[in-house]
């Protein structure tokens, strides 16, 4: 990682869908790794007070793609900044999906949850299905096909794909390995239907304060106690967190 905040430039940030937002920016050096974020900032003063958690969506040379939805003030803002202004990142941080697993991986995403999945599709050597559930609009699908064998959709509204939620259409015998990011209803449905079958890895999303472990203030429960999510995450084995209904 490297230390401190740092200003970096725009160089896009364009609506996709509905309130989703992908945001382009140049930096250079470490870049970072499939399943790590940034702490972003689009904004000076103290309101909002928190910078925003946002995964890394893509890299490429020395450009950075961020997917964000807008869920408060904070990622509001950041909707509005255009190319050539001026952001503050912190990152990259947490740790990553494993990829160097061989066989047969599935992808799974619901909603914005698919922003992690597509730099760790471009960077797994090994064959991939890619089961993505949406509201309603379906965004980033061209970009995702030249990397995977298979791609299943769902929406809640059945306006794409099939009616209803992706764990319907996941089949986790057919796997090796099991890649999640999305709701948490989601991903634990996931956890329960690879259980004693298939390995899992879930990337887990938290409010957070510093994004290095220092306040605690994002922990979990795991079966090996509390975790940070900024910290020893996101990415977790999904035997390891413990879900609550």
């Amino acid at each position: 990682m490297k230390e401190g905040y740092r200003e970096v430039t725009i160089c896009s940030n364009r609506e996709i869908a509905t309130d989703i937002y992908e945001m382009k920016i140049k930096e250079t050096g470490i870049l970072g790794v499939p399943g790590q974020f940034y702490m972003l900032r689009g904004w000076q003063g103290l309101d909002p007070f928190l910078p925003r958690p946002i995964s890394i969506c893509d890299i490429s040379d020395d450009e950075i793609t961020f997917l964000y939805e807008i869920r408060g003030k904070g990622t509001g803002i950041m909707a509005g900044l255009k190319a050539m202004d001026r952001i503050e990142i912190l990152g990259p941080l947490g740790n990553g999906f494993e990829l160097n697993s061989k066989g047969n991986i599935a992808i799974i995403s619901g909603g914005i949850g698919i922003a992690p999945m597509i730099y760790t599709m471009k960077s797994i050597d090994s064959p991939i299905d890619f089961y993505c559930g949406f509201r309603d609009e379906v965004y980033y699908i061209d970009e995702i096909k030249k990397y995977v064998n298979n791609i299943y959709i769902t929406t809640e509204d059945g306006s794409v794909g099939h009616k209803g939620f992706i764990t319907e259409l996941f089949v986790p015998d057919r796997y090796d390995m099991v890649m999640t990011c999305g709701p948490i209803p989601m991903m634990k449905k996931v956890v329960e239907m690879c259980k004693d079958k298939v390995p899992v890895f879930i990337s887990m999303e938290s409010r957070m304060a510093c994004g290095i472990g220092a306040c605690l203030g994002c922990s979990i429960e795991t079966t090996w106690g509390m975790k940070r999510v900024c910290k020893d995450g996101p990415v977790f084995s999904g035997e390891e967190v413990i879900f609550y209904d």
